[in-house]
């Protein structure tokens, strides 16, 4: 910067020359600096004030775009990212079809010590043990005198535990809230709701997530904050689930089955209004998993409903005349050659009691449940035609009813599906399916020939499900189930004032190193109520049953499932609001005279 000097000596010389007073020189030139500074200094500030209007510009505008980003955006369940941070604990509830509770959330405390801070550990571990009698003493003590500054003693206590360890009084026992996962109704709908665990822990609250059943396969769901609590609403009825279970508890005792299963679903709609399966649990204090090389089928934890798969015997026969008769091979009056020997290669095809029945319309053949006439009546329809039939009714992917563990229950289906497989495939033998597909088999037939996805939510309607038959097969393989209940082998499910239609199915259980047993058996029963127009279907299966009948064993189904699912059917068939129709008597003849 170059500045001008206050009294220039050329223009001071100038000046005394001329007579000028050089002082008024210092002066103008002063004037002239503190302009220029003035002019410098307002030019910084305008500056200064530009600079900052923008930033203040920048930073509104940032914080608007948050803001506006922030109310667009879902809302996100907090997560605990440092010891003692909150825990979202939050779980919406879990309600039948008619809105009564089947899970809600409870809130507990959970025990945990700080050893540093314990006044008399030995005795604190010694009343402990008295209050809870499953933890160790001695392993409590060393824990208590070790190096430990922290251990956690119970994840949930209840009040009167909680007051019990508060009266010890040793201030290194504390408590921290927990808010639990309560099924206020016990075992009932175990294998359906599943059960919930602690998930992300502090010593503040511990996150609830879904381990199993619907609590895991709408985990997200039943933890968003965005559905505002609004609970899961559920097809099953409690009232029905609660007789249903009753029943089939009974039945499986009564006729000595290791275990037993039982579905009731709606043909229309595809809700399971029921599902059952046994040996069961409580979920509120659900058991561990069984270890590896266990057989999992043994555990309580095994829905045998969606994860057993299972060869279902002569209850796949009705596919088999459905099929036909929606081909144009075959009517009900049909007469089908059921007469023996018959041979595939070198297997022979027998009949149960080694029975021949030589010819029989294709009705007889349901009624009495011939595997010839069923067989050559499969071979007409061709293993191609066969398994496009049982691949629209589902029976080659593991049903999508909204249970997680059905994703386990994949149909097996033979590797080489030749004329072998086709026959016995039509009599239930060489494919295993879940009973849960059995029933949405069912269904199709009974509600004119729509296949209805098996679901366990509530529905508004009924479902426009794929026809995979005509209503013309359909409804002459309705006639063809009714026979076999009014003359067949499904006598005993005839209920009063209920129409039932059905099939039997007996199927030799495999043994896990090949081969079948001869004394072991899954007997099954399909049924579907009231048969004139049915409303729901009924599959009842039991695991190895066997009763005394006539002084001989029995293992039929016929003698076991059929009676069973009768008997479920007589009791919650009123609380599904059908009424009985009562079959009017012929009156006695009364001969009027006149006096």
């Amino acid at each position: 910067m170059i500045r001008t000097p206050l009294r220039p000596l050329a223009r001071i010389l100038h000046a005394r020359a001329v007579g000028e007073n050089p002082d008024r020189i210092e002066q103008e030139n002063i004037t002239l600096r503190h302009q220029e500074m003035q002019v410098q200094a307002r030019q910084r500030s305008e500056g200064r004030l530009l600079v900052m209007g923008a930033l203040f510009v920048f930073a509104f505008a940032t914080i608007g775009a948050r803001m506006g980003i922030t109310a667009l955006s879902e809302p996100a369940e907090p997560v605990a990212s440092v010891p003692g941070s909150a825990i979202a604990m939050q779980r919406a509830d879990i309600v039948d079809r008619k809105g009564r509770l089947l899970a809600t959330n409870f809130e507990t405390h959970s025990l945990y010590a700080q050893p540093p801070q314990m006044v008399d550990p030995v005795g604190a571990a010694e009343k402990l043990v008295e209050i809870f009698p499953d933890l160790d003493r001695d392993e409590l003590i060393e824990d208590f005198t070790g190096k430990r500054k922290f251990l956690w003693i119970k994840k949930k206590i209840s009040p009167e535990q909680q007051q019990a360890v508060h009266d010890i009084g040793d201030p290194g026992l504390l408590f921290g809230p927990r808010e639990m996962r309560l099924y206020p109704n016990g075992s009932l709908a175990a294998h359906v709701l599943g059960g919930a665990g602690f998930g992300k822990e502090g010593v503040n609250a511990a996150e609830v997530i879904g381990v199993a059943g619907v609590e895991k396969q709408f985990d997200s769901y039943l933890r968003d904050p965005a559905n505002g609590g609004k609970p899961l609403q559920l097809s099953l009825d409690l009232t029905v689930q609660a007789a249903a279970e009753r029943v089939l508890y009974g039945g499986m005792k009564l006729m000595n089955a290791k275990g037993a299963t039982s579905i009731l679903m709606d043909v229309h709609t595809g809700e399971v209004i029921s599902v059952v399966s046994l040996p069961d649990f409580d979920p509120n204090d659900r058991p561990r998993p069984p270890t590896s090389g266990f057989d999992p089928s043994v555990s309580p934890l095994f829905n045998r409903a969606v994860q057993g798969v299972y060869e279902l015997g002569s209850a796949f026969k009705i596919f088999t005349a459905a099929q036909a008769v929606d081909l144009g091979l075959a009517n009900s009056e049909t007469m089908i050659d059921a007469s023996g020997p018959m041979r595939i290669g070198r297997f022979p095809i027998g009949e149960f009691n080694h029975k021949n029945f030589g010819e029989l319309s294709l009705a007889d053949v349901i009624v009495n449940s011939s595997n010839r006439g069923t067989g050559r009546l499969a071979l007409q329809i061709g293993a191609l035609r066969q398994q496009d039939f049982l691949r629209a009714l589902g029976m080659f992917e593991p049903t999508p009813i909204e249970i997680a563990e059905a994703a386990g229950g994949r149909p097996l289906t033979p590797r080489k599906w030749g004329d072998l497989s086709t026959v016995t495939i039509s009599y239930g033998h060489g494919l295993s399916a879940s009973p849960m597909h059995l029933a949405a088999g069912y269904a199709a037939i009974a509600n004119g020939g729509r296949y209805v996805k098996p679901t366990i939510l509530r529905q508004d309607g009924p479902q426009e499900g794929q026809r995979v038959m005509s209503e013309e097969a359909a409804r002459q393989s309705r006639a063809m189930l009714r026979k076999v209940v009014t003359s067949g082998t499904a006598s005993f499910a005839e209920v009063p004032g209920y129409q039932v239609g059905g099939k039997t199915g007996t199927a030799d259980k495999p043994k896990p190193q090949g081969g079948y047993y001869e004394d072991k058996v899954i007997a099954t029963f399909a049924a579907m109520f009231p048969a004139h127009d049915p409303k729901y279907v009924l599959v009842v299966t039991l695991d190895e049953p066997e009763v005394i009948a006539h002084g001989k064993p029995r293992r039929t189904a016929g003698w076991t499932a059929t009676p069973v699912a009768a008997e479920m059917i007589g009791r919650v068939a009123p609380l599904l609001g059908l009424r009985p129709q009562v079959e009017p008597i012929e009156m006695a003849g009364i001969t009027l005279t006149s006096n």
